[in-house]
């Protein structure tokens, strides 16, 4: 059988993550699989992601690619992902989940706290200056672009006091030794399918069913709820929204918590509801809880907090 080709970003996060899904799928399949460069918007355009289009700067060069054929499949962080179809392609596997906390980086090894006032703390996403402004409005919290080690850098040149990252993201490339603060689960939602990926491939492509083996049920059920939420939003990276599923321990139910926030940090609504995992394992199911918390959100206020598309309905 010939190589799979994987589509992939060309930063070194990106071809980690990649290269894991390559080995899942050799072992599960048997078959070679060459990593394919792709280089995309988000890999050379400068300024804030919200005005460059959102965080689908680094999906589009992918997508293209697979559709033209130039890769057999491609890998995605989910929360780099558009909730919105696209024609020809569709998500076959969801392999195991990493974390989905975020990390703060900080100078001398101080946590959020500790911080000094006025601290300057770095961070490209509105969720999390809305967050972070909500625990510490004292803090001078600006944006920031580049991959990781670059930010990381700027950490260790002063610019900054401290940063915000994925945990997800660190533990990969193996720079979880930066870390000095890690912030919990429930008082700190996060983005959607944060520490998920997703492998897409051309809708019903044969190779769809070999992906297909190394997709985790479990990820993917919390994930793709997660995804659920924010589609049926309407919100895109622009708006400061945190949304959390996790299994109960012990139990056949799912956890989900969404909060909205201002992006001053000064309000916020949160919601929290528990699902049975059978009422979830499905597109209608997890599209029928995510009318539940968003009709819920608004209903408290959500739509005046954020940019809520989906506030219309």
């Amino acid at each position: 059988m010939s190589a799979l080709r994987l589509g992939t970003r060309a930063s070194l996060l990106a071809t980690t993550q990649s290269g894991h899904v390559a080995d899942a799928l050799r072992a599960a399949t048997g078959r070679d699989v060459e990593l394919v460069p792709i280089t995309t918007a988000g890999d050379v355009l400068t300024g804030p992601l919200a005005q460059l289009g959102g965080t689908g700067v680094f999906v589009a060069a992918l997508r293209d690619a697979l559709l033209r054929g130039d890769c057999d499949l491609v890998v995605h962080s989910m929360k780099d992902l558009p909730t919105g179809d696209v024609p020809g392609l569709q998500i076959a596997a969801v392999p195991a989940r990493a974390s989905a906390r975020d990390a703060l980086c900080a100078r001398d090894g101080l946590s959020l706290d500790e911080l000094p006032q006025g601290a300057r703390v770095g961070s490209g996403s509105p969720r999390r200056v809305a967050q972070l402004l909500r625990r510490r409005p004292d803090l001078d919290v600006a944006g920031i672009r580049g991959n990781v080690d670059t930010r990381l850098r700027k950490v260790d040149e002063g610019e900054f006091d401290a940063i915000v990252l994925a945990e997800a993201g660190l533990t990969r490339i193996a720079r979880t030794a930066r870390i000095t603060e890690l912030f919990a689960d429930g008082a700190w939602p996060t983005s959607a399918g944060q520490g998920a990926l997703a492998v897409e491939v051309r809708s019903g492509d044969a190779i769809g069913a070999d992906v297909a083996l190394i997709s985790e049920t479990a990820s993917a059920e919390v994930a793709l709820l997660e995804r659920a939420v924010l589609r049926r939003l309407e919100a895109g990276c622009a708006a400061p929204v945190g949304i959390g599923a996790s299994h109960v321990p012990g139990d056949d139910r799912v956890a989900l918590v969404a909060e909205v926030y201002a992006l001053d940090g000064a309000r916020a609504v949160r919601v929290e509801r528990t699902f049975a995992r059978t009422a979830v394992a499905d597109e209608a199911g997890r599209a029928h809880a995510a009318d539940v918390v968003v009709t819920e959100l608004l209903d408290a206020g959500a739509g005046d907090l954020a940019d809520l598309a989906g506030s219309s309905r």
